[in-house]
């Protein structure tokens, strides 16, 4: 009996990986122009697997209650993640995150609401995502910001640590290795410091533009 209950349970959880698999696949070109929709890749992604939580979770209220269906939809997640080849612990860690967010104090977050409400021919991946068109803090354009500076600091830090392990090799050349490794060290440092804060203000100065721009005209 075990065994019949085990084969159902997996047969069920394909069948959700799959009705899950074609609402995501029908919701996607809703979404394709990257001009309109462009976010962090790391929030779309996360608001994409709440979307796709509250999907599962009404496919499994078929068999559920409502409680055990959203739990179902938790593994059915862990389960998807797995399949696309992510990592045991990261997938354990980013299940955790997503139960984590998608529950609101009195609530559960748009994104898994409007999966759990959304039916066949809809734009409900899209309407959610819409909330967030003006949220500079989860746009495109400032990831690739944040994802170009760690660039620059990295190179940039790695070029002045070169320059100045050069200088004393050059220039002082009976200095010992501990010497030309904190000199080396301290022309990073050097770079990396003041790159670090005009980043951090140029970044706080985008966060309050856009959230000058947010607020309603008088």
């Amino acid at each position: 009996m075990e065994e019949v209950v085990e084969k159902s349970e997996e047969a069920i959880l394909d069948e959700c990986i799959q009705h899950a698999t074609e609402v995501l696949a029908e919701q996607l070109p809703h979404i394709k122009d990257k001009k309109k929709y462009d976010f962090a890749p790391q929030f779309k992604e996360m608001t994409i697997q709440l979307y796709l939580v509250g999907v599962m979770w009404k496919f499994y209220t078929r068999y559920e209650t409502a409680e055990n269906a959203l739990e179902k939809a938790y593994g059915a997640l862990a389960a998807i993640m797995a399949k696309d080849g992510i990592k045991p612990k990261r997938v354990e860690k980013q299940v955790a995150f997503i139960r984590k967010v998608s529950k609101l104090e009195d609530d559960e977050a748009l994104a898994t609401a409007l999966g759990y409400e959304s039916k066949p021919g809809d734009r409900s991946l899209a309407a959610v995502f819409d909330q967030y068109l003006d949220d500079v803090r989860v746009s495109g354009s400032l990831w690739r910001y944040y994802d170009n500076g760690k660039k620059i600091l990295l190179l940039g830090g790695l070029l002045f640590a070169m320059i100045g392990v050069w200088f004393v090799t050059i220039f002082l050349p009976e200095s010992d290795d501990m010497v030309i490794l904190a000199v080396g060290l301290l022309m990073a440092f050097l770079f990396m410091i003041p790159v670090s804060l005009i980043g951090l203000l140029i970044y706080r100065y985008k966060i309050k533009k856009g959230e000058r721009s947010d607020m309603p005209s008088s």
